[in-house]
């Protein structure tokens, strides 16, 4: 069980949410998208949320400015989630059309808002679970996606509820984060995705 739990905090890390999102929505999507263009967006995406961050990490970590990739204390977080949002930023800006992909665009501008709120509560000394941030983003983008598109995910979404939990359970038995801040990351990724739906929906 300590094996499983502790799996879950690297299993389910953030940084993996927006490309599995964006796969999600490659492969439930009724509309017709060339396989060569999914290729492109995949690895832009890919690239802008996985490869470059975990670079910027790195450097950050080598000049003594985070002590691990959990980023326990509230000053180790401010530089990679400004980084991070400008990296969005970016996506929104080149990589995502919002007539073309407009369900993907808002989802992304979702994980900017809520990637902008955790980093405003920095300020105040508030800590957010970012990983709970990333789930309860991604599980409501995908319920989203049921209705809108009128399809029957229920075991996708089953399974992101039991993932989501596990996680959590993940979070406090490392002693990473409190009930609260678990609750308010859920918040965080929960409200803005619900909110910006009604504008595709």
């Amino acid at each position: 069980m300590k094996v499983l739990l502790k799996s879950a905090s690297y299993l389910f890390h953030p940084i993996w949410m927006p490309l599995a999102g964006t796969l999600i929505y490659f492969l439930i999507s009724p509309r017709f998208f060339p396989i060569q263009v999914m290729e492109a967006k995949l690895l832009a995406i890919a690239i802008m949320t996985i490869f470059i961050p975990i670079t910027f990490f790195f450097m950050l970590k080598t000049l003594g400015r985070v002590s691990s990739h959990f980023m326990a204390e509230v000053k180790e977080r401010k530089w990679p989630l400004l980084f991070y949002a400008g990296l969005i930023f970016v996506i929104l800006k080149f990589v995502l059309d919002v007539f073309d992909y407009p369900e993907l665009y808002f989802f992304f501008f979702g994980i900017f808002i809520s990637t902008l709120i955790a980093l405003l509560f920095l300020y105040f000394r508030i800590r957010a679970s970012l990983h709970m941030m990333g789930l309860a983003g991604l599980t409501v983008f995908i319920i989203l996606l049921s209705l809108h598109f009128h399809l029957n995910l229920i075991y996708t979404i089953s399974f992101f509820l039991a993932v989501t939990g596990l996680t959590a359970s993940s979070r406090l038995f490392l002693n990473a984060h409190t009930p609260r801040e678990l609750l308010l990351g859920i918040l965080l990724g929960f409200i803005p995705q619900l909110v910006i739906g009604f504008l595709w929906l």
